[in-house]
């Protein structure tokens, strides 16, 4: 039986920086992979891959500084563009052979059969948008049977079934809470609840906002959650080798810290966690691991430039100071899997969540977590977390010194957290993904 050709988009799927929506891709490929189909990418890179020579397309897919095109080529890019606007955009295939080492970007790709690029797609999406108010149009030499979106793009492929996750409708619910064009973003959304065959979305919350705000027939949108899985080399690290990771790495100590990780923005409630915990009074320190996002000064504004809340300083050394609160950027896949198997507690008090990955991903590996009741958190993590309201400070500071004080609370929560995660399994997702694909494409059995 031929395996059914379901591509995805490589929208956030940079090789340079992640988000919670490039890890969702990227399980979204591996499950693919899993239930049997032929696996294409869509990328589409500010570097032009169209040449004659094949290793120079697979050079300009991994570096952009390829260099100039030579004349001739030049001439042969701008024609092909000629040629598909505004009709559409023509798919490139990317050879991906060994002749380019990938070894530094293994953990970041997807899993993919073939990988295609058009180049500057995505903002060319953006511009045909707002120019014309439609879907800008794509096309393969042979199109897949499968178009899976993972992101509301202003594109579609024809000669495809077209599906499209909806992860959340954050910039409408919580519209202070981000910086996209508000207007343009219900439009696009309204457009694809009309055109797409399909619309995919990752909790019974998003589900009902999608229903709710825009009438999408319930037959026609499906709620698949998200899985967490995360690799047993990781997941499965001796402690003493977590231990040495936590202290060498950043001073800390093993379960001696409270541990937020994700993008530093209005909707995490970064700025309020940051307040009751130095309300709390606990003395273990609050790391922070994430990237600044809009916003993120107003979200640290009690520690910057204010050593004397970011620091516990001893017999009022200065050189003898330890963190209250450190800030981390960036930290590496492996070293945060150790960060939070080393945390006495991860902190996750969100505003609003689609799905809530990183409380789920912290529950998985037996560390407590203390999240909102509000969203989708209710539904994803039961009773295996302790939910407090997350506009109420009062409530995060009670939170947060029941877990440094509570033994027990923590012990329970390490053994029902695992568990609870189980309901979100690699194999749990792909029958939620077998039952959708299922409607347009026949999957092997």
């Amino acid at each position: 039986m031929q395996r059914p050709r379901i591509y995805i988009d490589g929208y956030n799927l940079s090789l340079e920086q992640g988000t919670g929506v490039a890890t969702y891709a990227r399980n979204l490929s591996f499950a693919l992979r899993d239930l049997g189909a032929a696996v294409g990418v869509l990328y589409g890179t500010t570097t032009s891959t169209i040449s004659f020579q094949p290793l120079i397309r697979e050079i300009a897919f991994f570096d952009p500084r390829v260099g100039t095109p030579s004349l001739p080529m030049g001439w042969v890019t701008a024609a092909m563009r000629a040629m598909s606007l505004p009709f559409g955009e023509i798919a490139t295939e990317v050879p991906i052979t060994d002749r380019v080492i990938r070894e530094t970007f293994r953990n970041r790709l997807p899993h993919f059969d073939n990988i295609w690029n058009i180049q500057g797609l995505f903002e060319k999406q953006r511009h045909y948008w707002r120019f014309f108010g439609g879907l800008l149009n794509v096309y393969f030499r042979q199109p897949p049977d499968i178009m899976h979106w993972t992101y509301p793009l202003a594109l579609r492929v024809r000669g495809s079934k077209n599906i499209y996750t909806l992860h959340d409708l954050v910039p409408l619910r919580l519209p202070y809470t981000t910086l996209d064009n508000k207007r343009y973003y219900f439009r696009l959304i309204r457009r694809l609840a009309r055109s797409a065959d399909h619309i995919v979305t990752v909790s019974e919350t998003s589900k009902k906002d999608i229903i709710n705000l825009f009438g999408v027939s319930e037959s026609k949108i499906t709620n698949t959650y998200q899985a967490v899985d995360i690799p047993a080399k990781f997941r499965d690290l001796p402690v003493i080798d977590v231990k040495s990771d936590v202290e060498g790495s950043f001073g800390l100590t093993y379960k001696k810290y409270f541990l937020f990780f994700g993008a530093i923005e209005p909707k995490k409630n970064v700025g309020r966690m940051i307040e009751a915990y130095l309300a709390s009074g606990v003395t273990d320190p609050l790391v922070i691991v994430g990237k600044k996002a809009w916003k993120s000064e107003e979200e640290l504004r009690l520690i910057s430039d204010n050593n004397h809340v970011r620091y516990l300083l001893t017999n009022g050394n200065i050189t003898e100071r330890r963190f209250r609160v450190l800030q981390i950027d960036y930290a590496s896949f492996p070293l945060l899997v150790s960060l939070i198997r080393g945390a006495k507690a991860v902190l996750f008090p969100s505003l609003y969540e689609g799905f809530g990955l990183p409380a789920l991903e912290a529950m998985s590996l037996g560390t407590p977590v203390l999240t909102s009741n509000t969203a989708s958190m209710p539904e994803v993590v039961g009773e295996a977390a302790m939910q407090v309201n997350p506009y109420d400070t009062r409530a995060l500071v009670d939170g947060i010194r029941a877990l440094d004080q509570d033994e027990d609370l923590r012990g329970r929560l390490s053994i029902e957290g695992p568990v609870r995660a189980q309901e979100f399994s690699a194999e749990r997702y792909q029958a939620r993904l077998a039952d959708v694909y299922g409607k347009f494409s026949k999957l092997p059995k």
